[in-house]
């Protein structure tokens, strides 16, 4: 029986369930009284959705976090992001230490996992520099915006605590916020926006990149080198940024950004880009936007962030494998070969599994809402696929409707969620029953294709 179990826990379904019994113990004190403010009733359903958002890192909700959680409550969606963002498996490394237990074999495989690695060498080092870059990331964070919110709030306090939190929702791309509305009471704030622009990108473009970063820093070499993960992560993370801003301002050039002034659009735009990836904070109504220019941000977020970061969607270095996959084909190549290296031809394989189980994982969300939502008038089929988008893509952006949505589609995006922040991998490596060697081959024959 024992060793039955043993077989069936794998390293991918343990983190699996690792983060489902995260979202299920957070949803537990959500929906406790006592987390609440007074006169908040509050059904298990949203606590549940609350608490799924939090630890995926994706931010859409059901209820108003500012209007609906006391401090107490705060406390612990704070937690379940910080566990989210950072890695479950990242903070259970460090409470190993911590008791001076040794990380053994499986507890790496573990971490492999989590974090989307290839081998077992140096990975508690990089748990150990993964944690404490992001947490002094944060308290910078949080102390540049909490000295400067001084200004806007009544007491220190009130200042650091949402100086504090919001540094902590910017680099764990969570989304989510205290002050009732988002980043729109700072929209001509150009200083907030680009610390938290900044907070957002240092979240969204990984972690192995953040660790090259601060090994170059300190390295005294001249021939320090990096590797073709952070060239391709770093350069598709900008194109794609870029592409955003100027996609939205011609979108809504003259739409929503009529009559605003070239700073304002700019600033707006370049923050909505930033956020759109994976980040969910917002400067504006994203419902005021036009069609087209919802369906060009879903695009956004079904991009999302970075592999081993804390966003979701398909990350860059599948869109980038894709499209170099493309170039070469077109160019009559096998092989894709950038910055004077040459693509694993696994990766090529990954990166078309990932976009092709993303495309139906996502066709398929958006037909089931729209069948079980069809008679629900507050809800328009463009919101359905941004919702998705954003749900699957773990931004956090949303237009409005989340609240307005039955269980069942709240279900649909509770998964989406989930999957999101394991990753489409983890999830569909969950699903291989056992590892099987194939004895024998049959003869090769060709199909027509296109």
């Amino acid at each position: 029986m024992r060793r039955g179990l043993s077989q069936f826990m794998t390293p991918f379904r343990i983190i699996i369930i690792a983060y489902i019994a995260a979202m299920a113990l957070i949803s537990f004190f959500l929906y406790l009284p006592v987390t609440h403010k007074p006169g908040v009733n509050m059904s298990y359903m949203d606590a549940l959705f609350t608490s799924v958002s939090a630890v995926s890192v994706t931010g859409l909700t059901t209820i108003e976090v500012a209007e609906t959680f006391n401090y107490f409550g705060i406390f612990f969606i704070a937690l379940a992001i910080q566990l989210g963002g950072i890695g479950i498996m990242t903070l259970g490394t460090f409470v190993w230490m911590l008791f001076g237990r040794r990380i053994n074999l499986s507890q790496r495989m573990l971490i492999m996992v989590d974090h989307n690695q290839y081998q077992f060498s140096g990975m508690v080092k990089l748990m150990r520099g993964i944690l404490l870059t992001a947490l002094a990331i944060e308290a910078v964070g949080a102390l540049v915006l909490g000295t400067y919110y001084i200004q806007y709030f009544d007491s220190i306090g009130e200042a650091y605590y949402q100086g504090a939190f919001g540094a902590l929702s910017a680099f764990t791309n969570a989304g989510l916020d205290v002050t009732g509305n988002s980043l729109i009471p700072f929209a001509n704030d150009y200083y907030v926006q680009f610390v938290t622009v900044l907070l957002i990108i240092a979240g969204a473009i990984g972690f192995p990149v953040l660790m090259e970063v601060r090994e170059y820093l300190r390295s005294k070499q001249d021939n320090f080198r990096f590797s073709l993960f952070t060239k391709v992560t770093v350069s598709t993370y900008a194109v794609v940024f870029v592409i955003g801003i100027i996609g939205i301002l011609l979108l809504e050039r003259g739409y929503y950004f009529a009559g605003l002034s070239w700073h304002e659009t700019f600033f707006q735009t370049m923050f909505t880009s930033a956020t759109a990836r994976s980040a969910g904070l917002s400067v504006l109504e994203v419902s005021d936007f036009t069609i087209p220019t919802i369906l060009f941000i879903s695009g956004l977020m079904i991009i999302g962030a970075s592999p081993s970061s804390v966003g979701g969607g398909i990350r860059t270095t599948t869109l980038a494998v894709m499209f170099l996959t493309i170039r070469s084909f077109a160019l009559g190549k096998s092989d894709v070969k950038v910055f004077g290296r040459e693509v694993h031809p696994e990766d090529k394989q990954k990166a078309f599994i990932v976009l092709s189980f993303f495309a139906v994982g996502l066709f398929g969300a958006v037909l089931s809402i729209a069948a079980i939502e069809r008679g629900n008038q507050a809800v328009e089929f463009s919101d359905i696929i941004f919702e998705t988008s954003s749900a699957f893509g773990t931004c956090g952006l949303g237009t409005g409707i989340t609240s307005s949505l039955s269980d069942p589609s709240l279900m649909i995006l509770m998964m989406l969620m989930l999957i999101g922040r394991v990753g489409i991998l983890v999830f569909l490596f969950s699903v291989k029953r056992k590892d099987t060697k194939s004895h024998y081959k049959y003869p090769t024959e060709r199909m027509i294709i296109g």
